[in-house]
């Protein structure tokens, strides 16, 4: 209560009233509007529609722009984590002192000031869903930020939005140390959601005075169990990602497929398993086990119905980020609709994520946070001309002139 206090008193403090004219202007949740208006006051939309049927309030800053469109999500990140130093001392992502750490808040790792953070809001993205990524069985909880903002209490919105876990590969231990192999890493996967299990009916059944101990561990898990929470599963190829499917029926959990290489050879059985997908970078260059990799994916999940979104994930080298602008550009070349694509990287995205009361699409009551562009947000050539986050232009590029 007291983050989302001083959060909404940052944001009337820090906010401007602001009106944005845009030859389109794409609402995402309604029909693109030629010639737009959008009027942002005390960081929230309070109008959108045809200028020529909106009176923007006497003395109000009006922007003028090719192009608008929603704040751009990203949907699973590490930025903040992983610093643009690419050195040891700004690399929070991972801990690897143990194989399963579920109780790691991301909360008290994010840098808001990282100069990555502000190297996204310069290219539209003002929400990340980001977190300790991918390397270990149970790395740690993800949060979800807007990418503006001095102090965590001004930037977090959702302080612990899921727990973040890794099958395949990247995690095997090769020096003798668990998990060695597939077997052993969905063992302790396995193992340790039935110590939450047990847990929870010991704290269920004890006597006032006699619960257990807390458990750090144990009471993030819970929240999986309960589905309070997602259990994000990195897992790329069709072997990890059927074990992950397996685990989310046993346990009844929410299960969110992150990266799924293999997904375009296994679409029945993740429509039938009803879980959703934050798909891989589709600029990820395709060798080990993202050698399946298939650009036309996401075109495949959206004709089966699946839900899905993109995301920058996490890049082992400078400058530590992708732009998931771009990895949604390579989609719209590949099978993919404008509107499916600008779906997926905002409303669709804000759905997923379970923020879509807040941002996703320009409508009266949500956030004020807008991206700008000089043309097709998803050509090559087209730049960002402004970022608007909560009703500030956090970023201002080009502008149209009177």
């Amino acid at each position: 209560m007291r983050l989302l206090l001083l959060t909404f008193f940052s944001l009337i403090l820090t906010a401007q009233d602001i009106a944005v004219r845009a030859e389109k202007l794409y609402t995402v949740s309604g029909a693109m509007i030629i010639d737009g208006v959008i009027i942002i006051q005390k960081g929230k939309i309070t109008a959108v529609g045809k200028a020529s049927d909106i009176q923007v309030p006497e003395g109000m800053k009006v922007l003028r722009h090719k192009v608008a469109v929603p704040g751009l999500i990203d949907g699973h990140s590490t930025v903040g984590f992983s610093g643009l130093l690419n050195q040891p001392h700004d690399q929070d992502q991972v801990e690897r002192s143990a194989p399963m750490q579920p109780e790691l808040r991301a909360i008290d790792a994010y840098n808001p000031k990282d100069p990555l953070v502000r190297f996204l809001s310069n290219r539209g993205i003002t929400t990340v869903h980001t977190g300790h990524g991918p390397g270990a069985l149970i790395s740690g909880q993800t949060l979800i930020a807007k990418t503006f903002g001095n102090t965590i209490d001004e930037t977090v919105i959702v302080p612990e939005a899921m727990i973040a876990a890794t099958l395949g590969d990247a995690i095997r231990n090769t020096e003798g140390k668990a998990p060695g192999t597939r077997s052993k890493a969905m063992a302790m996967l396995r193992s340790e959601l039935l110590s939450a299990q047990a847990f929870m009916k010991k704290k269920s059944v004890a006597k006032s005075g006699q619960e257990p101990d807390r458990s750090l561990r144990m009471e993030a898990l819970i929240q999986v169990l309960r589905r309070e929470r997602p259990l994000l599963i990195t897992a790329q190829k069709s072997i990890d990602i059927m074990g992950a499917l397996r685990l989310a029926k046993e346990f009844n959990v929410q299960l969110i497929l992150d990266g799924a290489s293999d997904a375009h050879l296994l679409i029945q059985e993740i429509k039938t398993s009803g879980v959703s997908v934050i798909i891989h970078p589709l600029m990820t260059y395709p060798r080990g086990e993202m050698e399946n990799m298939n650009l036309e994916t996401p075109s495949l999940l959206q004709k089966a119905g699946i839900p899905f979104i993109f995301q920058s994930g996490y890049e082992a080298y400078v400058p530590k980020t992708r732009v998931v602008l771009w990895e949604a550009g390579m989609a719209a070349g590949n099978g993919l609709s404008f509107d499916q694509t600008l779906y997926a990287v905002t409303l669709g995205a804000a759905r997923l994520l379970g923020i879509q009361g807040r941002m996703g699409s320009l409508e009266v009551g949500k956030d004020g946070d807008l991206a700008l562009f000089t043309g097709d947000p998803f050509e090559w050539t087209t730049r960002c001309a402004g970022t608007i986050i909560n009703g500030r232009l956090v970023s201002d590029g080009e502008a149209l002139k009177d």
